[in-house]
């Protein structure tokens, strides 16, 4: 069984970023990718970095393992600031980091097992050692039947768990994913979140993902940052940044999510009208229709949900219709509050 990454210090700080500044000269001015970015990942943990086309991703995730050097600022892996490493200290912080891209990147020539094999020949390891690791990572990708298929004769979701065996073979303590499910199918995507899970979970693994698919971020990360212009515009844990987001470039990039969006239904009769009740997760309320009637007081009916659990919190929107004269508005407004974490009034559409 796999068991390389046992660590007593998870939940530790793995990776602390101070200050950390990305700038790009350009032929008219300078393009600053990352701006003062400080930030703490704890050992083991799955983090997720999210944000618009040019927002500084990449740049972030290539400075931890200095594929990007950084401007200013330091980069704290394990109480070291690799950002200072010489060429030997940078050889021999990269074993310790493993990396999957968006498209792979495998070698069209050699075998499955060859590909994986590879970043151990080029360390040294011998022969016999090879071989094994090779067979280790063969299993714990669910590859032993492809050791000497061609890339060529695999499916996408194939590919990217030789991707994935390739990045674990000198049995790293952080794995860095680049995009690693966009090339993928829905179903393949759903075969590599639950294979990066167990992983992490198995190996004690710290995970470092960059994404535009926010499904990755709700079924994988614990924790996550927001960038927007190289800047860090909010971070914290999933169901937190999910539930409440409190920039307009979290609630942008979440409406991905529900692309469908509400819609302003007319109540059924003058006398109604329409209540949005917000569930964020912060007091670990879960709806309950027959509950919201009783404590607002009133006849109530669903209209649209648009409800899902994140890290074991209940997160989303119930829109309701209630059947309440118009002069009573504000105390079944304030009634609804305590069935929900936040509450507004719905204007209806003519």
């Amino acid at each position: 069984m796999v068991s390389f990454n046992q660590q007593p210090l998870a939940g530790a700080v793995h990776i602390r970023l101070v200050g950390l500044g990305k700038q790009y000269p350009g032929r008219e001015r300078t393009v600053h990718a990352l701006r003062d970015i400080n930030l703490e990942i704890r050992r083991g943990e799955v983090f997720g970095i999210i944000g618009r086309s040019g927002a500084g991703k990449s740049s972030l995730l290539r400075s931890l393992n200095r594929l990007e050097q950084p401007s200013n600022g330091q980069v704290l892996i394990d109480g070291e600031d690799i950002a200072g490493y010489d060429t030997a200290q940078l050889a021999r912080q990269r074993q310790r980091t493993g990396m999957i891209f968006q498209h792979f990147n495998l070698m069209s020539v050699k075998t499955v097992g060859e590909n994986i094999g590879l970043p151990l020949k080029l360390a040294g390891i011998g022969r016999a050692e090879r071989e094994r690791r090779v067979s280790e990572m063969l299993q714990l990708v669910g590859l032993e039947d492809k050791r000497d298929a061609f890339p060529a004769q695999l499916s996408g979701g194939q590919k990217q768990r030789v991707g994935i065996a390739r990045a674990l073979v000198l049995q790293p303590d952080l794995l860095l994913c680049d995009e690693a499910t966009s090339a993928l199918d829905p179903q393949s995507t759903q075969s590599i979140l639950a294979l990066l899970r167990d992983i992490n979970r198995r190996l004690n693994l710290t995970i470092v993902l960059i994404t535009h698919e926010m499904e990755v971020i709700r079924e994988l990360c614990d924790r996550v940052v927001v960038l927007e212009a190289g800047e860090v515009v909010e971070q914290g844990e999933v169901w937190r940044v999910f539930g409440c987001p409190c920039h307009e470039v979290t609630r942008t990039l979440l409406r991905t999510l529900h692309p469908g969006g509400a819609h302003d239904l007319a109540p059924a009769s003058a006398g109604d009208w329409l209540l949005d009740l917000h569930y964020t997760g912060a007091r670990g309320q879960a709806p309950e229709l027959s509950a919201i009637s009783a404590a607002l007081g009133y006849p109530t009916h669903l209209v649209q949900a648009n409800i899902e659990r994140i890290q074991g919190r209940i997160l989303g929107r119930l829109r309701v219709r209630v059947e309440a004269p118009e002069q009573v508005c504000a105390q079944v407004l304030q009634q609804a509050r305590t069935v929900a974490d936040s509450v507004e009034r719905v204007a209806a559409r003519a």
